[in-house]
């Protein structure tokens, strides 16, 4: 009982929010007389057996000042929130939401419109993706001391898709082949061997860079640069743009080269057609229409054999055969044709006999230098400077001749595959012109006067031209 004649009960009543984290007491049927102490405030509490995170020293105010505590509800206990555990997650190694599909900035704080695209190159067994695995949480207390249990955090799960597998105890994902990473429906992360741009390669796509096949729906525009570990295949046309694959390359609408860029592939190249471009293959590169004015080189064979099969300016180095409907114009256009020899090889040669040449020359000038200081040295006129100069230059002339018979060793190398050039031939199944030059092997010939249906070929050191094919 109190002071005022009834149970604390009457005028003091103790409530708990719904999930027994908060207790509250408020004053009922009272006024500015009523009085109490704290041990009877923390009697009534107990009762109603909230034990846990009680506030002493706010029980304490309410009885020393009840009045200031009347008109609203106090917070006398707090308890313990649970902390749920964090649930696991995916951490993959790309982006895979294309949020990385920005201008590349350069080192000066330029930016290069044309490194747009970064596409998700991935080699065979290179991770993809890491499961991490969830966070357990705490438990909490209820005023009451009940435990409150915390969530478990959930557990993630790989979404796989086409060729990719996991390890046993499915905590990484990884690449089954080559290829670029790609996010499909319901999120199945998949490895596909073919890179596809369903349109033009532009500033909206930047330049390429793929370890598969790239395939283009489209043109490649000037200035942007495709790079594939396997195939290219542009439905569209390439103009002064830069090609390389380490297969081959397909061009269905034909090169503008613009004697810009060029188009390499490690086996063959195939286009309806090529105007002022620079094209290498491994193999083959065929092409159905007309090579105009370019630069063809190629470790087999050049076949230019369709309704048009024209071949007219620039040069055609092939390792076997040219094989072409016309070669040449009514205008005599130089257009030169060689084969017998790998292109690089025949180049090579070219590159040696210019060194070679420019060591000759400067041989010769140290020889001369040195045979003046010798005189000088036989007078006994040769100063501490000078006999310095003669060690050096002596020094120079031994690296000189080295360099000299390195190359000619060389030289030699490439010729003797020169000699061997029984299945090398060009073969014009229509007109070849005049202004023509035939080269296989170390011989060469002009055309001067315009031939139709003809096959040039080596017999016994000189090409000759026949009508058999």
């Amino acid at each position: 009982m109190t002071e005022q004649g009834m149970p604390l009960e009457y005028y003091v009543n103790v409530t708990l929010s719904q999930d027994k984290l908060v207790a509250y007491l408020h004053f009922t049927n009272c006024d500015e007389t009523f009085t109490c102490t704290v041990a009877q405030l923390e009697d009534i509490v107990k009762n109603q057996h909230i034990i846990h995170g009680v506030n002493h020293e706010i029980l304490a105010k309410i009885a020393s000042t009840p009045v200031a505590y009347m008109l609203e509800k106090t917070i006398i206990a707090t308890g313990d929130k649970p902390v749920d555990g964090k649930d696991g997650y995916i951490e993959y190694m790309y982006d895979l939401n294309g949020n990385e599909k920005r201008p590349l900035e350069r080192e000066d704080g330029t930016v290069n419109y044309k490194e747009v695209t970064s596409i998700n190159n991935v080699r065979k067994g290179q991770i993809i993706a890491k499961r991490i695995p969830p966070m357990d949480g705490t438990n909490g207390k209820a005023v009451t001391g009940e435990a409150l249990f915390a969530k478990a955090g959930k557990e993630a799960r790989f979404k796989l898709g086409k060729n990719v597998v996991t390890d046993t105890e499915q905590t990484a994902m990884y690449a089954a082949i080559d290829g670029v990473v790609v996010k499909t429906d319901r999120d199945k992360i998949n490895v596909f061997p073919i890179y596809e741009v369903n349109g033009d390669v532009d500033f909206n796509v930047g330049n390429i860079n793929f370890v598969g096949t790239v395939v283009i729906r489209g043109n490649v525009h000037p200035g942007f640069k495709v790079k594939a570990s396997g195939d290219i295949r542009v439905t569209g046309g390439v103009e002064a743009a830069e090609l390389e694959a380490e297969g081959s390359i397909e061009i269905s609408a034909g090169i503008l080269g613009q004697h810009k860029g060029f188009v390499k592939a490690g086996k063959n190249v195939k286009s309806s057609f090529i105007q002022d471009g620079t094209v290498e293959a491994g193999e083959d590169i065929v092409v159905s229409q007309s090579i105009m004015h370019s630069t063809i080189r190629a470790g087999k064979n050049v076949l230019c054999q369709g309704t048009k099969g024209l071949i007219v300016g620039g040069t055609i180095q092939a390792g076997d055969k040219v094989v072409a409907r016309t070669v040449g114009n009514s205008m005599s256009t130089v257009t030169a044709i060689e084969v017998g020899v790998l292109p690089e090889l025949r180049n090579e040669l070219i590159q040696l006999r210019t060194q070679m040449r420019s060591q000759m020359d400067n041989l010769d000038k140290t020889e001369k230098a040195l045979s003046l200081l010798d005189q000088m040295a036989a007078a006994g006129q040769l100063s501490p400077d000078k006999l310095a100069m003669r060690i050096k230059l002596g020094h120079t002339k031994k690296q000189a001749v080295d360099e000299l018979a390195h190359l000619k060793e060389r030289i030699l190398e490439i010729e003797k595959t020169l000699e061997d050039t029984d299945k090398a031939k060009v073969m014009v199944g229509s007109m070849v012109y005049g202004g023509t030059k035939i080269v296989i092997g170390r011989y060469t010939k002009f055309v001067k006067d315009p031939t139709s249906r003809v096959c040039f070929k080596l017999d016994n050191g000189d090409i000759v031209a026949t009508a058999n094919f």
